[in-house]
């Protein structure tokens, strides 16, 4: 057994009390797929794909928990993690065993009807990696095939695991070496295409040239590679994507710091495997540096930077492409979940693609040849006026690539819809979006340089605000929404507000329900038809995640993983203020009778910053805390998933904060040391900065 692979204990873990469609010769493949994975068709009562089927629908069949009976639903068992963290994965299920990631992509199996543990692995991710990460060190999930699991590392792993004990069967390096000052990490869960493992990769803040990769899933070799912007020196890659970049992509690109960057455009999440046209659909990220001006010149689209690209699965060979924003400015990724299916359209029964990105507007699409069908905002836009259909093209606002000064637009750089998955139900036709309500302010930043370390997204960011009006203000626009969105229509059916923007995904049923999960720590079952809240449990934490739903000897259970994090927890004030809490994974059933003991109520102290003193200056360590720290410690030292440095002893003395802030003494933890970017004066800076946050927190109790 691999050293890091445990077998539990049977008392191990807190445990308490379709058809297959018809498909044509193009699909053939896709069909043979579905039934090797399983040895028939995708069986209506396990969760088997990230989305429930390869079209990404989380869509369950299942409906013995419906409108009328779900007010029976109660806890069956839950388990704790270790790990304290954003909880992001949707856990898989198949025969019976229910398989989850949590953060630092360690791997866990239970029974899926008891909880029982049956095995966990770690996979010793090199914790200096979350320097590179954008949000956390969060894992969304593993991807199953035949006998393995598969997960893929916050340091750029990609491994295969015996599904029965967890031991390693293969393991590969994902990351281009080539290249060793580009910095990526994986957040993403693998996805399964025709025997092939595909995994993107993160890092477009930091500058990187995005790529997705497909590996055999028996020996783990490389089956091939594609590219998501030019080669910067303008030869071939020897990859997939060498006669397509030079026909049509590097046309698009112009000089500018994209060469040095790499143009940014990863593949951090979202990629849906369609076996009736045996197409692989890859969603695509913003630019590095955001700056379209430093960039590319202000020239040129750049693909295929915020695209939905369609690919060969077999060879990684491109078929056809739609630029959801071209010229990004504004971390507008296409990365988001694309769900495959039928709809009538004009009388017309057309197989789609859907994808609500961050940009704003909803995209359907004609999957088999990328033909745009419509578009329309599903959330407050304010950076186009309108997509064009004849061009496809978005009517940009004026000013919007900021290049008469300031812009504020709508949606921020946060999205109106991230990561977080929506979900369609044939029945009511609907699509479930957690719409996040977000604006943003979006400046060229005059002192940027780009660092060896650290972000380098060439825009000037500020801390929140500390006046209470204007925080008021700024929450007032940052909310968020569950909305039931006709597709054909494209115009909104029902909506449920949230005070806060940063929810979870949803799951619909055939029971007309829908689930989510929310920031204030609640998972909630609302009719799918109207909207009206039905069921409610108090998780005591926020949830993030999409929940799932399964059935195992008779009885339908749904899971949620809980625990607030990733990119939401950065921006302070308006998300909820809690003290880290361990991630639980909890299961629910009709007539649940479990108990799970409730989360500390009070977050710990605020350190006594009486009579300490700084030389250095706070404003000045504000500007290079937002520039440097904030994308770990939130705005304002605040909100985050790292350690709160308000509370922070090495507040104290400046030798002990140097020692941390420059020098790596707690690198084992992530917090590595940034000495090749920051100076003493710079350290010192920060530290007064801290410090006046700490004396604001000290004085209001926080």
């Amino acid at each position: 057994m691999d050293s890091d692979a445990k077998l539990a204990p049977r008392a191990a873990g807190r445990t308490v009390g379709g058809k297959m469609r018809k498909f044509g010769m193009a699909g053939l493949i896709g069909a043979l797929f579905l039934a090797a994975c399983d040895g028939s068709a995708q069986r209506s009562e396990d969760w088997a794909f990230h989305g429930h089927d390869p079209q990404e629908q989380r869509y369950s069949p299942l409906d013995e928990v419906n409108r009328d009976t779900v007010k029976g639903l109660g806890l069956a068992w839950y388990h704790e993690f270790s790990a304290d963290r954003g909880q992001e994965a949707t856990p898989l299920v198949k025969d019976g065993v229910l398989y989850t990631s949590t953060s630092w992509s360690e791997v866990f199996a239970f029974d899926a009807a008891t909880g029982r543990l049956l095995w966990s692995y770690d996979p010793k991710t090199d914790r200096a990696s979350l320097v590179n990460a954008c949000c956390d060190a969060i894992n969304r999930g593993v991807a199953l095939w035949g006998d393995r699991v598969f997960v893929a590392t916050l340091d750029g792993r990609l491994i295969s695991l015996d599904a029965k004990t967890g031991r390693v069967a293969w393991s590969v390096d994902t990351i281009d070496r080539r290249h060793p000052g580009m910095h990526y990490t994986i957040t993403g869960a693998p996805r399964v295409a025709n025997g092939k493992i595909v995994i993107g990769n993160a890092g477009s803040e930091f500058g990187v040239r995005g790529y997705v990769t497909a590996y055999d899933a028996a020996s783990g070799r490389q089956a091939w590679r594609f590219f998501l912007t030019p080669n910067p020196t303008g030869g071939p890659d020897g990859a997939a994507s060498d006669e397509i970049m030079r026909t049509r992509g590097a046309q698009t690109w112009s000089d500018g710091e994209w060469k040095v960057s790499g143009g940014g455009g990863t593949a951090w999440d979202s990629m849906t495997f369609d076996p009736s046209t045996n197409l692989l659909f890859v969603g695509t990220g913003n630019g590095s540096p955001f700056d379209y001006s430093r960039r590319s010149g202000g020239q040129g689209d750049n693909l295929f930077l915020s695209s939905i690209l369609a690919l060969d699965p077999e060879t990684g060979a491109y078929r056809w492409h739609y630029q959801t924003t071209p010229q990004d400015a504004w971390d507008y990724t296409a990365a988001q979940q694309m769900i495959a299916a039928r709809l009538s359209l004009n009388g017309t029964q057309r197989d789609v693609l859907m994808q609500a990105p961050k940009n704003g507007f909803f995209y359907v699409l004609d999957r088999r040849t990328g033909q745009l069908l419509s578009a329309k905002p599903f959330a407050p836009v304010t950076w186009a006026r309108e997509i064009d259909l004849k061009t496809g093209r978005p009517v940009f606002a004026p000013g919007v690539h900021y290049e008469n000064g300031p812009a504020i637009l709508r949606p921020g750089s946060l999205g109106a819809h991230s990561w977080q998955a929506m979900s369609y139900s044939p029945r009511t036709g609907l699509v479930y979006i957690p719409v996040q309500l977000t604006t943003g302010v979006f400046a060229r930043d005059p002192a940027y340089k780009r660092r060896p370390l650290g972000q380098n997204h060439s825009i000037a960011m500020r801390a929140f605000p500390e006046d209470k009006d204007k925080v008021a203000a700024v929450r007032a626009t940052m909310t968020g929404q569950l909305l039931a969105w006709d597709p054909v229509a494209q115009k909104p059916r029902w909506s449920v507000p949230h005070p806060w923007f940063n929810n979870g995904g949803t799951l619909v049923t055939a029971g007309d329900l829908v689930f989510q999960g929310v920031s204030e720590g609640k998972l909630l079952a609302y009719d799918a038809t109207n909207g009206k809240a039905l069921w409610t449990y108090e998780a005591a934490s926020g949830i993030i995640a999409p929940p799932i739903t399964y059935r195992v000897r008779g009885e339908q259970y749904v899971a949620v993983m809980v625990g607030s994090g990733g990119a939401g927890s950065l921006v302070g004030h308006i998300v909820p203020d809690r003290p880290r809490l361990p991630g639980r994974l909890m299961v629910f059933k009709l007539g649940g009778r479990a108990q799970a003991p409730p989360f500390p109520a009070v977050k710990p102290p605020p350190i006594d910053v009486s009579g300490v003193a700084s030389e250095g200056d706070p404003e000045a360590g504000s500007a290079e805390y937002v520039r440097t720290c904030s994308v770990c410690h939130g705005a304002n030292a605040s909100v985050a998933y790292t350690a709160d440095l308000r509370r922070s002893g090495a507040l104290r003395d400046p030798q002990a904060w140097r020692a941390v802030v420059l020098e790596g003494a707690l690198e084992a933890n992530g917090m590595v040391g940034f000495a090749k970017i920051l100076t003493r004066a710079d350290a010192e800076n920060i530290r007064a900065y801290v410090l006046s946050q700490a004396r604001k927190a000290q004085g209001d109790g926080q």
